[in-house]
């Protein structure tokens, strides 16, 4: 064998070894991924906000429903609403 072969044979099991250390560490669970994966909804105190994660978690079915239209159009209007601070008179 002359040294040039020895020298293309090593630099393929390098990179045979290096792909599958990287494709083993690939399929080792994350817990941090799962965790953001699967959001875990808090119970909140404002009522609008719970309502409006429940729509949310509807997903297609949430434009169907009656309550979740008249949750966003609440929500749309708190948001949109001109801050109270910016009313002052002059």
């Amino acid at each position: 064998m002359e040294g040039k072969t020895l020298v293309q044979i090593t630099a393929v099991a390098f990179v045979g070894v290096a792909i599958t250390a990287a494709a083993i560490e690939l399929a080792k669970p994350n817990p941090q991924t799962e965790a953001l994966a699967h959001p875990v909804i808090e119970p909140s105190i404002d009522p609008l906000a719970s309502e409006l994660m429940r729509c949310q978690s509807l997903g297609e079915a949430g434009p169907r429903d009656a309550t979740c239209l008249t949750t966003w159009a609440a929500g749309r209007k708190r948001f949109l609403a001109p801050a109270r601070a910016l009313d002052r008179s002059r």
